[in-house]
């Protein structure tokens, strides 16, 4: 019995049990009849003894000179009429008048008559003269209330039975209906049984589920499972670290949209598409997500799951891709029973993609500066050529002033080199563009100017974007302008907050998108619009969830005022929280 599986052991219990329950089920419907069969004859022999007992007949009779004489046919003829094996009527002091056996008649009566010259009728199951009896004893009553006969009425036990095994054949057709249902139902629930445990014994399940459970917790990606109603059932401990989810990934389904998960993804797992290598954003995370439906297993066991497409380096694990096993010829297509979902934490590769976009965005802008100053310097060597170099050492000095007082006023307001060296490549590219670039800078001196303690990095990643994003936008209006503006403000708390702020002249973001902007893969951008790379315009829908993650790692908040009217554009306010009380000068403008 043990190499038996699950489904072999519940059938053989269930049939065990259905045949102990068909035979108690038998004994109690034995029973029950015999029972019936033993109060019905009682019952009915205590109507015939009562009837002879209120016969005046009898009473007269009995109180006659020879009661045997009269009496006896009389009860041969009762005997007779309504099938019972004796009448035996008798005095108060047992004395046979009648009886079966005619030589009985005259001796003492066997049985109980208490009851009866007490005035009682009853019944009783007796062995008399003709072995076990059912019987029935009634008084015999005068006028003047007393007792003057008695009269018994009964019928052998092996007739009894007799009505009782009548019932037998009911009996066993109930009994054998039971049992022919409850193997039915035994065989297809062992059938069912046999098809989802694919046949294993209750050894090998335990095992399959310790393995499984420690294959799941121990794979470096979040894994997923949803059932076919998109709900989430089980995940590992990898994935609720990854989207912040409780640690028991057991528990009961929930629908994935009530998890607090960013919207694209939780309709993602609600939708149960494939997907391959798609990103999305989850809290300060970005994820690479990968998800196939899940296929009943077929006869021989092999689960089956929709081919995925993804290549060996991709960096999946291969739970979520391939076919492990295919239906064969002729087989109809497996039932969907849900999907399976992979997580990769994309987020450190994503934020050096980032900062390398910044970079190459930074180092275009230092590239167009370089062919303005280029320009510049063949204007100064022809003045110098032509012999007027007081011409040339004005230009010179104006154009050195010019170009050193933003880095100038950016190092002294807010103390940050980095973003210095991007604003001085933005206003370079604004001019080569033909934008106006307005950057409005807090008013401060060298005393006062300290580095803000802020990840140069990630400000590179927030301001690069958003005037990106602002440049692309006012190239759709005649006189494109942009504003940038940069200070630090008190807060609630009396803390210090650095607080980012671009704004554009151009058509604004429509109502109905100020929420899906921040999501990847989105973008307002008209794509046959864009701008070739190295003009900032790439429209993939990623500049702006950089910007939000970089915000939420820093622990500040983004604001969006969507514009729309005219000559007013989108504004996007960042508000980063500073480690140390900064000063709060006022601020002074400068335009380029």
């Amino acid at each position: 019995m043990r190499k038996w599986s699950l489904a072999s052991r519940l059938l053989m219990g269930q049939l065990a049990f259905i045949v102990c329950l068909s035979l108690g089920l038998s004994l109690t419907l034995y029973l029950q009849a015999e029972r019936h069969s033993y109060q019905e004859t009682a019952d009915r022999m205590l109507a015939v003894a009562g009837t002879v007992a209120a016969d005046p007949y009898v009473l007269e009779s009995a109180a006659g000179a020879d009661p045997s004489s009269a009496l006896q046919p009389f009860a041969r003829a009762v005997m007779d009429a309504a099938h019972i094996d004796f009448l035996t009527i008798m005095a108060p002091d047992r004395t046979r008048f009648t009886h079966r056996s005619e030589d009985q008649i005259g001796k003492p009566y066997l049985g109980s008559v208490d009851q009866a010259l007490a005035g009682r009728s009853f019944t009783e199951t007796y062995v008399g003269t003709l072995g076990p009896s059912v019987r029935a004893i009634v008084p015999v009553v005068g006028a003047d209330g007393e007792v003057t006969a008695l009269v018994a009425a009964g019928i052998t036990v092996d007739r009894v039975a007799v009505a009782r095994n009548a019932h037998l054949p009911a009996m066993f057709l109930i009994s054998l209906g039971a049992l022919a249902c409850g193997t039915l139902a035994s065989y297809l629930l062992s059938r069912y049984l046999r098809r989802t445990t694919l046949d294993r014994r209750p050894d090998e399940l335990l095992g399959m589920f310790a393995f499984y459970d420690s294959a799941l917790q121990s794979l470096r990606e979040g894994l997923l499972l949803l059932n076919q109603d998109g709900d989430l059932v089980l995940y590992n401990n990898r994935a609720a670290a990854l989207l912040g989810l409780p640690a028991d990934g057991s528990a009961r389904p929930k629908d994935p949209r009530e998890l607090g998960l960013p919207i694209p993804l939780a309709e993602l797992l609600r939708g149960g598409r494939a997907a391959e290598d798609e990103f999305h954003f989850a809290s300060d995370r970005i994820l690479v997500v990968n998800q196939s439906p899940v296929l009943a297993p077929t006869a021989e066991g092999a689960l089956l799951r929709a081919a995925g497409h993804g290549t060996p380096d991709s960096g999946t694990s291969g739970i979520s891709r391939g076919v492990l096993r295919g239906p064969s010829r002729g087989t109809p297509p497996p039932k969907r029973i849900g999907t399976v979902t992979t997580l990769r934490d994309h987020t450190d590769i994503e934020a050096m993609t980032g900062e390398l976009q910044s970079m190459h965005t930074l180092t275009e802008a230092l590239q167009a500066q370089a062919h303005e100053h280029a320009n510049r310097l063949h204007t100064l060597v022809s003045l110098i050529e032509l012999n007027r170099p007081k011409e040339a050492l004005e230009f010179a000095t104006r154009d050195l002033e010019q170009s050193q007082q933003l880095a100038d006023d950016v190092v002294s307001s807010v103390g940050e080199p980095a973003l210095a060296a991007l604003l001085t490549g933005k206003a370079a590219q604004a001019r080569e563009r033909g934008i106006s670039l307005r950057i409005d800078l807090e008013e401060a001196d060298s005393s006062t100017a300290a580095p803000l303690g802020l990840d140069p990095g990630e400000l590179v990643t927030i301001v690069g974007n958003l005037i990106d994003n602002a440049f692309d936008a006012a190239c759709q209006v005649r006189q494109p302008t942009v504003t940038a503006r940069f200070t630090v403000v008190e807060d609630d708390a009396g803390g210090s907050v650095f607080e980012i702020s671009v704004q554009d002249n151009g058509p604004g973001i429509p109502e109905a998108s100020t929420e899906r902007i921040f999501h990847q893969g989105f973008s307002t951008k008209d794509p046959k619009t864009l701008l070739p790379s190295g003009t900032g315009g790439t429209g993939r829908g990623i500049g702006l969830p950089l910007v939000r993650q970089a915000v939420l790692r820093l622990g500040g908040k983004l604001q969006l005022d969507p514009g729309g009217q005219p000559g007013r554009g989108a504004c996007f306010t960042i508000l980063l929280p500073l480690p140390a009380v900064f000063p709060l000068p006022l601020s002074k403008a400068v335009r380029q």
